[in-house]
């Protein structure tokens, strides 16, 4: 196919060629338009070839089009991507009827649809990819990511994106189009008519979905005939990330006519986009329990008499860690949430388990400190999961380092595989295999292994690579065994899965695998030894200073930047549906009430007294739901902390806090440490009470240095962002310029941090619909001394108030604009000599201020704003209590909310109100099966038609539907077949019946999906 473009309106035309005419496909074309007004929306039709004038269009490219990817909106314009060079890889399943082939995406262009502006700045490489230069390709992305983030005035804006989609990493299904996300069995599980749909697909592994997706749309809108007709012009592509390869050889026979057996040996690997990123950016997993780095790896081997498929699936250890700052070879790992994993832990495995069956976990991390942390929290996790899935849920360690240091690489190939549990569940989970002539199922694995080290490449690979080759001999005991012995057979796999490392390691960490010599050869070489050490050198320096643009790209891409706006189709019926649904939140949503207490301290870098935190913590009687705390000066601002900070006073205070929690008394709920951050010397602490975790989601931390021009952390903020249900809330504490008359240095430092604190995807303080600054902002009164210290001792507030700095700041929109504080009611918290309640009496005599304070915006009621009288530092803690809501969003009720307005705007008549007849629906009490869900004011079984939760039973529909007696034996039981029946056969039988069912905890339910649900 072709790409055009022509003037007035912009138009960009997709047309078949006659390349595509001769392989059957229609003549057809694919016009887009974008709409006006609304460089997010495009206009799209689907014309025969000969209704499309191109009399007046310029052909873009004197390349084949091999399809369209998708729509994106970048910097306010709208592009369309197309792959302009890809590859055949081969044939994955030659034995089946069709073929299923592949082709590797080797260069990716972009071209706007509303701006001339780029149209003589190519967003593609002047020349073709060679795919062998895959290495220095990822180091030339690597050299443009680490420049600075302003792009240079002739740079296309997609130039990062084209630079991930065109590293030769991303792959597709050949025509006739099949579903290359889903693996051999799930396909086999299909209709035959469904076997050729682009609809059904695996989403967690097509990574064009969010472009992808309004185009999708539009093709379920078409009538059948044309969806066909668009299926058969293969416009649409669906692409993985990952590695596909396929070898063919020819394997010995039985001696029946002396001609081989010809093989396919096919490996592939896709590479889940739903936590996706690079090394030190994207760990652990997330709320909805995707890992970082997970990757689904299929072993096909195609035979004229069966086809086998084995699968296999790794991922990053499922908890919340993080690896932050400059990470050198003694990599520093942070478990970020301790005590509140557990319902994401679940989740990743309830994934699993409903996909892939019996999952049992092997974890190849080693004894060293940062990795024992890791294993020893993975190990308690599950411990805790079994409790739901049993033995269908395991886990083996295996210590890989400690064995290859121990007795070399060959005892891990010798002895992985006869460790009791992987040897069990080996024979136990067993394999796919399907007839080749008719594709009929004759056995199905039952289970997966998931496989992860800290990285999931080198380690990871290595055991993988063996569990394949294990599969395979299953297989062949059975039906091959002379295959057995077959060196070409293992060697084209130990080269498959060489380049499956070596392929995933440099989307993941930006070099190939290490141990792929050994992967290769089986042997450990001294070229293999220095290659290794060559690319941890280079990793480091990658993944330290050059991931975070390519993580930016990734993040575009994929739709997850924050204020991201996809590029829909118009149409004007879902156009309305969805207007009508934005309008109607209230309808599928509702709020509910939570409390919030946020302190915050100076504590002079002492570490806590024997002085109880409870009048601080626990003033008026408070019950709160989430503790937000923030602490200044939790270390000593010296030399040495500044550059190296000691977490140690860090724990020792949340001990401190977390103690006064547990000991309080009248305790009704437990707390868990949600997150803790620190800067040099300030930290905060996010504490809620345990029964919210599953609840609280997309948690992350962040800080920002103001101190020497943002190079030192002695100031600065450092902030904690969740999502509490559906609303967004972000805390804050810091630690402004110190010094009387520097109100100036203080407005900037400000300033640097609301600009400056960046969360994941995009995400700033001011994308939160909540914010809450709890921070020693050292704001002072500018009155002398002696008039302060008098009035302080007479409570004469106002007066000081109007002296504050920081209330003149506000006023005159110098900083923190826009926010609220409660009003002054108590006396300057700063400064005291220690352990009394005496303003400063050394030799500076500071003037009393309040420059610990708590300034919120959003939706709170402000309940009290005060301080405690707690003397262990020359500041008195300031506390607030706050009361707001929080929005629960009813997914199940807002799609039949959906359904039902799509419904009645297709069967609206002409002359109709539409927007009239919209507004008057309303959402019938039995669009679910359940009932709502109950409160203490509101239970579905005591309505008015069920008075006291009283359900009237028709007896004559008892007797009409169970005219027997109950108690009667069936005829055929063995307790009625003889009235002298002997213990002992009674017994037997009893052994024979089936065990009682034991009540266990149910895993945790499915989040909320993040993306919005389409209408």
């Amino acid at each position: 196919m072709h790409l055009y473009l022509s003037h007035n309106p912009r138009t960009l035309y997709l047309v078949t060629g006659s390349h595509d005419e001769r392989k059957g496909r229609p003549q057809r074309a694919l016009v887009f338009r974008a709409a006006e007004g609304n460089p997010a929306q495009v206009i799209v039709e689907f014309l025969p070839k000969d209704e499309v004038n191109l009399t007046s269009a310029v052909k873009l490219t004197s390349r084949v089009i091999k399809g369209c990817l998708g729509l994106i909106s970048v910097e306010n314009d709208t592009f369309l991507a197309v792959v302009s060079s890809a590859t055949e890889v081969g044939n994955t399943r030659p034995s089946d009827s069709q073929p299923e082939s592949v082709a590797k995406i080797h260069e990716v262009s972009f071209y706007c649809l509303t701006s001339h502006s780029w149209d003589d700045f190519s967003a593609a490489h002047d020349t073709l990819l060679n795919p062998e230069n895959a290495d220095a390709l990822m180091t030339r992305e690597q050299q443009h990511y680490s420049q600075s983030t302003t792009p240079p005035v002739f740079e296309h804006p997609c130039m990062p994106l084209t630079k991930i989609l065109s590293s030769g990493s991303f792959y597709y299904a050949l025509d006739p189009a099949w579903d290359l996300s889903s693996r051999l069995p799930v396909r086999l599980a299909r209709d035959r008519s469904n076997a050729h749909d682009i609809g059904i697909f695996d989403e967690r592994f097509v990574w064009n979905e969010y472009i992808v997706r309004s185009l999708l749309n539009f093709r379920e809108r078409l009538d059948p005939l044309e969806r066909e007709e668009l299926d058969k012009c293969q416009f649409i592509i669906l692409a993985i990330q990952g590695y596909v390869g396929v070898f063919t050889m020819a394997l010995p026979a039985p001696p029946v006519n002396g001609a081989p057996v010809i093989a396919t040996l096919s490996l592939i690997s896709r590479l889940g986009w739903r936590r996706a990123g690079t090394r030190f950016n994207t760990r652990g997993v997330d709320d909805d329990g995707n890992t970082a780095n997970f990757v689904e790896t299929e072993t096909i081997l195609t035979t004229d008499q069966h086809c086998v498929s084995y699968t296999q699936v790794r991922g990053s250890v499922p908890l919340f860690w993080e690896q932050q700052g400059l990470q050198t070879f003694g990599q520093r790992i942070q478990i970020t949430r301790p005590h509140a994993s557990q319902p994401a832990f679940e989740r990743h495995f309830a994934h699993l388990m409903e996909e892939y069956g019996a999952t049992h976990a092997i974890n190849l991390l080693g004894s060293k400190e940062n990795e024992a942390i890791l294993t020893s929290a993975y190990a308690k996790h599950l411990q805790l999961a079994r409790s739901i899935w049993g033995d269908e849920l395991s886990i083996t360690h295996y210590d890989f380092h400690n064995a290859v240091r121990i007795s070399g690489h060959d005892s891990v190939m010798r002895d992985i595989c006869r460790l009791e549990g992987i040897d069990n569940n080996m024979g136990r989970y067993g394999f796919t295999m399907c007839d080749a002539s008719t594709d009929s199922l004759i056995t199905e694995q039952k289970g997966v292994f998931r496989t992860n080290c800290l990285d999931c490449l080198d380690r990871t690979n290595f055991v993988q690579d063996i569990f394949s080759r294990k599969a395979l001999e299953q297989y062949l005991s059975l039906v091959h065994r002379e295959w057995l012995q077959a060196g070409a057979l293992w060697m084209h796999h130990r080269e498959l899965w060489a380049e499956n490392g070596d392929a995933l390691s440099r989307i993941y960490a930006g070099t190939g695998a290490l141990n792929t010599s050994v992967t290769r050869t089986g042997k450990r070489t001294l070229a293999g030894v220095l290659s290794d050490a060559t690319k941890s050198v280079s990793r480091a320096y990658i993944n330290n200073f050059q991931d975070k643009g390519k993580q930016i790209a990734i993040d575009m891409f994929l739709g997850n930047m924050n204020n991201q706006r996809q590029v829909n189709i118009f149409d004007a019926i879902h156009d309305s549906v969805g207007k009508a649904l934005q309008q109607r939140l209230s309808e599928y949503s509702t709020t509910q009430s939570c409390s919030i207490f946020a302190g915050t301290w100076n504590v002079n870098g002492r570490l806590p007294s024997s002085e109880s935190l409870l009048p601080w913590l626990f003033p008026r009687d408070s019950k709160p739901d989430i503790f937000v705390l923030g602490f200044q000066e939790i270390v000593q601002l010296t030399a040495q902390q500044i550059v190296q900070p000691d977490p140690e006073k860090k724990r020792i205070w949340e001990q401190k806090v977390m103690e006064t929690l547990e000991r309080r008394p009248q305790r009704t709920c437990d707390y868990v440490l949600l997150r803790s951050e620190q800067l040099v010397g300030t930290a905060i602490f996010v504490i809620v009470r345990s029964d919210l975790t599953a609840v609280i989601r997309n948690v992350e931390g962040a800080a920002r240095k103001t101190g020497l021009r943002g190079m030192s952390g002695n100031k600065g903020g450092v902030g904690v962002r969740l999502d509490y249900y559906d609303t967004s809330f972000c805390f804050l504490t810091a630690h402004l310029a110190a010094g009387h008359s520097n109100i100036e240095e203080r407005n900037a430092d400000f300033h640097t941090i609301v600009k400056g604190l960046h969360f994941q995807k995009g995400k700033t303080m001011s994308s939160h619909e909540n914010i809450i600054w709890l921070a020693d902002t050292n704001y002072r009164i500018d009155l002398d001394n002696e008039n302060v210290r008098a009035r302080s001792e007479a409570d004469d507030f106002d007066s000081l108030v109007a002296a504050d700095q920081l209330r003149q700041a506000i006023d005159n929109g110098d900083a923190f604009a826009g926010y609220e504080e409660g009003p002054m009611l108590f006396r300057p918290t700063y400064k005291y000599d220690l352990g009394t309640d005496n303003y400063d009496t050394s030799e500076k005599m500071r003037i009393p201020a309040w420059t610990d304070r708590i300034l919120f915006k959003g939706r709170f009621d402000l309940a009290v704003y005060s301080r405690a009288e707690l003397k262990g530092s020359d500041h008195r803690p300031v506390f607030a209590l706050f009361r707001s809501e929080v929005r629960i969003i009813d997914v199940v009720k807002k799609a039949a909310l959906s359904r039902l307005l799509l419904e009645n705007t297709l069967s609206a008549t002409p002359g109709e109100k539409l927007d009239e007849k919209l507004a008057s629906l309303v959402l019938p009490n039995d669009y679910s099966e359940l009932p709502p869900p109950s409160t203490d004011e509101d239970a579905w079984w005591n309505r008015p038609e069920h008075p006291k939760g009283i359900f009237p039973i028709s007896i004559a529909h008892l007797l009409e539907s169970n005219a027997a007696n109950p108690f009667n034996s069936p005829e055929e039981s063995p307790f009625s077949s003889s009235p002298s029946s002997s213990d002992e056969e009674l017994y037997s039988h009893a052994m024979g019946l089936q065990s009682p069912i034991t009540p266990v905890r149910k895993p945790p339910p499915p989040p909320p999906r993040s993306r919005h649900t389409d209408v």
